[in-house]
């Protein structure tokens, strides 16, 4: 039985051209389908930090409801945005090629020799990682979109704003000034777009399964499961990246404190077929170094803010 597939997406730029990259592979297939926008709580509450609003999923949980409502089909999302456990009833029906994975600086007149700088993030994983690096900087929330948080960085008197490489590529608005933080470990699955639907809906999964890349799938699954392991539910300065490299898995991670100030890391290889459970085993050897009491530290201090 031949359906239009309905393909849920937020209603950002970068959202949008992620959901028509979709769209188009699907197309290419064989497939009908149509997007279906809808806005997210994430895009709608701009004034708090992410960590303040206590919201799993915050950008996910709004097509979650419409999949489960029957309004959309499937979903298309940035993976890093999407939380370790799904919802009951919706699974993972694609992983797509990935982009790239490191972050970036778009700045105004900042050189890394700058000792007092003002950079925006709204991401703990940053703030940390940047106060690591340069202590005497200042960190300021950023909240919104792509083309939101470039205008604020503008009207603004930072030095400069941090963002995902991938992201910006996407949709064409990498401006000249930009620095690559290549010490900078990225977001579990950043770079990656995960499709969802619904586990009862074979159409769409068969459809969707074709889109699967099968390295980038094992890659973020890996940095996934060592995110889930490490923050049971807490959201935490967490970075971690798996990558293949001649049937070699080569994966960094690292646990920050939220001033930057302590840092437990991890640098592994196996082979793709130990990857399977490595990501839960790389996160248990971080918390028996101190990451329990860590993550203990960064949930007190989340939980009084």
């Amino acid at each position: 039985m031949k359906k239009v597939i309905r393909i849920g997406t937020r209603d950002s730029e970068l959202a949008l051209w992620q959901s028509k990259t979709v769209q188009s592979k699907l197309t290419n297939l064989g497939y009908q389908s149509e997007l279906v926008p809808v806005k997210s709580t994430g895009d709608l509450i701009l004034d708090k930090p992410l960590y303040e609003l206590g919201i799993t999923g915050i950008f996910t949980k709004t097509l979650d409801i419409a999949m489960i409502n029957g309004e959309v089909d499937i979903a298309v999302h940035s993976m890093k945005d999407v939380p370790t456990l799904l919802p009951k009833g919706i699974v993972e029906a694609a992983v797509l090629k990935r982009a790239q994975t490191q972050d970036i600086l778009i700045h105004k007149n900042y050189t890394p020799s700058t000792e007092k700088a003002t950079i925006a993030t709204g991401s703990l994983r940053r703030q940390a990682q940047w106060l690591h690096k340069y202590p005497k900087h200042t960190i300021v929330d950023l909240r919104g979109n792509v083309n939101t948080r470039i205008q604020k960085l503008k009207d603004n008197n930072w030095q400069g704003a941090i963002f995902a490489k991938a992201g910006l590529s996407r949709i064409g608005l990498t401006p000249n000034e930009t620095i690559d933080l290549d010490w900078m470990i990225p977001a579990p699955a950043q770079g990656a777009m995960l499709v969802v639907s619904m586990e009862q809906d074979n159409y769409c999964r068969t459809a969707l399964s074709k889109l699967n890349d099968k390295n980038t799938e094992i890659c973020v699954h890996i940095e996934r499961d060592f995110l889930r392991k490490l923050e049971g539910g807490c959201t935490a300065p967490i970075g971690a990246l798996a990558q293949i490299k001649n049937h070699i898995v080569h994966f960094e991670g690292v646990l920050f404190s939220i001033d930057g100030k302590q840092k437990l890391s991890i640098s592994k290889k196996c082979t793709i077929e130990e990857a399977k459970s490595i990501g839960i085993k790389y996160a248990e050897e971080i918390l028996n170094r101190g990451g329990k009491e860590l993550m203990t530290q960064i949930k007190s201090q989340i939980n009084n803010v």
